[in-house]
């Protein structure tokens, strides 16, 4: 994770952003670090990334990379605003011994990206090119799904789609292309689906351990669906984090450890801060 201390909306880059509305550092500060406390409560391990001035955007660490099996594939952002924040996380994930691939294609990590057991769902439509992921599935040798993303509020994957288990996900169908839906509808029969109230305040840009799910506390549709299948939903509010478009899971990179745990460190979760 990384820790919101230079966070503010100077410029605009999705429907979310409006710099003319005032933020609060302070607040989105406290807002995450409520977040992390919940992680450290919950018995995970938590690795910091330091923020940089300038980059007010670094604190949504789910965009910085995607690891599987200790392999990381780099970000390529697609906006200049945002273009430095891929060579930071790969130098944190060089300097720990991770093994780095730099992506030659556009990609925004698991803004885009995500793991749904050994199945990859990766996103497109605004931020994150096809042909990224053909890169990817030749970098870490897994199947990689493409779904086309349609409605602009929901410009990544991870704020329609919500992994919960290596089996399940949660999601939002209006915001994927009829033929995505139809991928999604094969592949998760019994996916939970998110209500349209639900994926407004980016209630599905949470996070699921298999057991809790942190999410949005407005998505109380959906807090309910996830408790009727036998999951602990738990509310945190990140209201000041969503002017920028991300909620939870925009915080929170996963890292992946390779099988061998000796060629990399092992964390399950990772959420930049200052050190």
């Amino acid at each position: 994770m990384c820790r919101p201390t230079y966070f503010t909306v100077s410029y605009e880059i999705n429907p979310w952003m409006h710099p003319s509305v005032p933020t609060d550092t302070a607040k989105a500060v406290a807002q995450w670090q409520e977040l992390y406390d919940t992680y450290v409560r919950l018995g995970h391990r938590i690795e910091l990334i330091d923020p940089l001035e300038g980059l007010p955007d670094m604190v949504y660490a789910a965009n910085g990379a995607l690891v599987s099996d200790g392999v990381v594939y780099t970000a390529k952002f697609t906006y200049p605003e945002r273009m430095a924040e891929g060579p930071a996380y790969a130098e944190w994930f060089a300097e720990r011994g991770y093994r780095v691939h730099t992506a030659a294609e556009t990609n925004e990590g698991e803004g885009d990206i995500l793991t749904v057991g050994d199945l990859v769902l990766a996103g497109t439509g605004f931020r994150t090119s096809t042909a990224a992921h053909k890169e990817l599935q030749e970098v870490i040798g897994k199947p990689v799904i493409s779904l086309t993303l349609v409605d602009p509020r929901f410009y990544h994957l991870d704020t329609a789609l919500m992994v919960l288990s290596d089996t399940e996900i949660a999601y939002y169908p209006a915001a994927f292309s009829d033929g995505s839906r139809r991928v999604l509808e094969r592949l998760f029969p019994d996916a939970v689906i998110a209500t349209e109230d639900d994926a407004v305040v980016l209630g599905l840009n949470g996070v699921s351990d298999g057991r809790h799910v942190i999410h949005n506390p407005r998505a109380t549709h959906l807090a309910a669906a996830l408790a009727e299948r036998g999951f602990e939903p738990i509310g945190i509010d990140t209201s000041e984090l969503l002017k920028g478009g991300g909620g939870a899971k925009c915080c929170t990179l996963e890292l992946r450890a390779a099988v061998d745990a000796a060629e990399v460190p092992s964390a399950p979760v990772a959420v930049p801060q200052a050190v």
